[in-house]
């Protein structure tokens, strides 16, 4: 894990297309801002897991009524 410090104004660049900027800090919360390409998908890690979860629930579901579908 690569760890930065960057003060308020301040950002990184991931490769040629993403930029990360810290907006402000304010007590213990720091903002960001990215400027992305709209192709990317940008998400909070807790919204990643829950669409990762319900992505392999799905898959369970479709491939029981495939099996379903061959008896």
């Amino acid at each position: 894990m690569l760890v930065l410090n960057r003060k308020s104004g301040e950002s990184i660049k991931i490769g040629d297309d993403i930029e990360m900027k810290v907006v402000s800090i304010e007590g213990g919360q720091v903002k960001l801002g990215i400027d992305a390409p709209r192709h990317i998908d940008i998400h909070r890690k807790e919204v990643y897991v829950s669409i990762e979860e319900e992505n392999k629930e799905a898959s369970d579901l479709s491939k029981n009524l495939l099996d379903l579908l061959k008896k």
